[in-house]
């Protein structure tokens, strides 16, 4: 149940506050005072889309705070938990902001959620009916979900089997024709992947070869430079017996040999000397690798290079075939065999798909079969109830006859086209409400609808936003009490220009118009006692003062008084 609205900067209303209760509330104002805020409102609260259009020309951002009762183990509180929010004790806080620039905000349980959330939220939350939901109401879609929803549920149980081996079987389905479609391209795909795997397996190819292999060619290349230097580096370290004047480690270890025959009169000569003995042994280290260096060098590393040059050129043939690196080349091993053996298990594949497209169509054929019978004898009942509620909504002489017809095709739905028809009187055909019914019907049929289907399918809250169009005299009246009668089970909140409407509401509410000749404001007013008599006067006669308009107003209000406890 919602406890309470805020609303902030949305559209004619700067500030306003809907204290809601349990039963009826009725919701009545000037045309132009902000009554449809209040409903655009609350379908920002459910997830509606946001227009930036709507925020006040003095502001910035609009927002809008809705408080709901919930039972704490119930789905709806569930579900905000699993997007991070919480309950207050019992209450859920919803709130939605819409900024003149950028992405609107929402916020469940005190989280911030995607806008998504409060769409998931609301449709368990309230159903709200309009203008809108009258024309969607025409469509086979909304015939279709409203005896559904009658149907309660015995219908979802068979509907959500059969929706589960749906898409089952659509997924088999749609894989096989994939299989079937791209049979030969598959196989082409299959006997190039064998090829390259072969001639990649065969070239024995490793990652980072191609590296080591640049690296070896270039030290092949210049082969006799690096030969010519390493030798020049080792005589000059290492000199010919014969001539040891420029043997440069002799000289070190000589040099030493004169400094440490003294070293030990000067300690600072002594650590010259022990450094100086260091670098002879690090300079013989050096000497001795360059001699293993040199002793390494081939003698001729043309052969080699050339081979080196032939594996390099077999590698960069596999690369540009492969990829666009060696790691490509490899990847294909990695990937290409597992690969390979799902395209070679084709047959296997589609075969076992087909079997179970096959047992998936069986049971397809079964429960759609279900899902038609238990439509079909709810269509019986609720033509006969909604036929009912309209001879108690002044369209005594009206039958409302629901059918169920059976379509070629299967959906997510089942099979069933369902037409909700409307016969306006005895001997006349059965036409579609959206060619046999006028705005007024519409609205009575929906509400009708709507009060049945309430037994089954219980909902919080209802909104209705003005269902009592094109509707005045005895008609209001009987629509007055059946929104009455609908609020016995569930909140029901209603926009409403009839005082016969009105006068039914358990909780009356007014959004009043100020203006300030600059400006204007609404506000949302409770009203009580003479406050209320005021507004209903005003919405018989158009004067809140009139003697004549007060004291229909007070009799008005008597009688749905009445009538309503008669009903009880």
């Amino acid at each position: 149940m919602i406890e309470e609205i805020s609303i902030r900067d949305l559209g004619v209303i700067a500030s306003a506050r809907l204290p809601l209760s349990p039963g009826f509330t009725a919701l009545t104002g000037e045309t132009g005072a902000g009554k449809t805020m209040v409903v655009t409102a609350l379908g920002l609260l459910l997830g509606e889309r946001a227009d930036a259009t709507t925020i006040r020309a003095d502001s910035n951002q609009a927002s809008v705070e809705g408080r709901w009762v919930i039972d704490p183990q119930s789905a709806v509180a569930e579900r905000v938990r699993d997007a991070g929010g919480d309950l207050d004790d019992g209450e859920l806080l919803l709130v939605r902001t819409v900024p003149r620039e950028g992405r609107s905000r929402a916020v469940v349980g005190g989280r911030s959620a995607p806008v998504g959330v409060l769409t998931e939220l609301g449709a368990q939350l309230v159903v709200v009916h309009g203008q809108s939901e009258q024309i969607r109401l025409k469509s086979s879609t909304a015939q279709r979900n409203a005896l559904d929803r009658f149907a309660g549920v015995e219908l979802a149980t068979v509907l959500g089997q059969y929706q589960t081996v749906f898409r089952r079987w659509q997924t088999a389905q749609g894989e096989l024709d994939v299989l079937v479609a791209e049979g030969d391209l598959r196989s082409r795909e299959a006997e190039e992947l064998r090829v390259a795997i072969d001639e990649i397996e065969a070239a024995d190819v490793r990652r980072g070869e191609d590296v080591e292999l640049t690296e070896r060619a270039d030290r092949l290349a210049n082969l006799e430079g690096l030969r010519l230097a390493a030798e020049g580096a080792h005589a000059v370290l290492s000199a010919d017996a014969a001539d040891d004047s420029s043997d440069v480690v002799a000289q070190l270890a000589s040099s030493y040999r004169g400094l440490e025959r003294v070293a030990e009169h000067d300690a600072q000569l002594a650590s010259i000397a022990e450094a100086l003995a260091a670098a002879s042994i690090t300079l013989g280290e050096i000497a001795t690798d360059l001699s293993s260096y040199l002793a390494s060098l081939d003698a001729d590393g043309s052969r080699e290079l050339e081979q080196v040059e032939e594996r390099r050129s077999q590698l960069a043939a596999l690369v540009r075939k492969h990829g666009v690196s060696l790691d490509d080349v490899v990847d294909v091993l990695d990937t290409g065999s597992q690969r390979l053996l799902d395209l070679d298990n084709d047959s296997a594949r589609i075969d076992a798909l087909r079997a179970q497209v096959e047992a998936d169509q069986a049971e397809l054929i079964a429960l759609a079969a279900q899902a038609s019978d238990v439509r079909a004898r709810n269509a019986e009942r609720l033509s006969a109830e909604v036929t009912n509620e309209l001879a108690q909504l002044a369209m005594a002489n009206a039958e409302i006859v629901v059918t169920v017809e059976d379509r070629s095709d299967y959906s997510l739905s089942g099979k069933d086209e369902v037409s909700i028809l409307l016969r306006p009187h005895p001997g006349a055909p059965p036409r579609p409400l959206g060619k046999g019914a006028s705005g007024g019907e519409l609205s009575r049929v929906m509400l009708a609808i709507e009060v049945v289907i309430a037994g089954n399918d219980p909902v919080p809250t209802f909104i209705f936003d003005e269902v009592d169009a094109g509707v005045g005299g005895a008609a209001a009246i009987e629509i007055g009490k059946r929104l009455a009668q609908l609020s016995r089970t569930a909140q029901v909140i209603v926009v409403t220009h009839l005082a016969q409407v009105a006068a039914f509401a358990d909780n009356h509410l007014s959004v009043i118009k100020d203006d300030d000749g600059s400006v204007t404001a609404s506000s949302v007013h409770k009203l009580d006692g003479e406050a209320r008599i005021a507004e209903m006067a005003r919405l018989l006669s158009g004067l809140p003062d009139s003697e004549s308009g007060l004291a229909h107003a007070r009799e008005l209000l008597q009688t749905a008084h009445e009538l309503e406890h008669a009903s009880r």
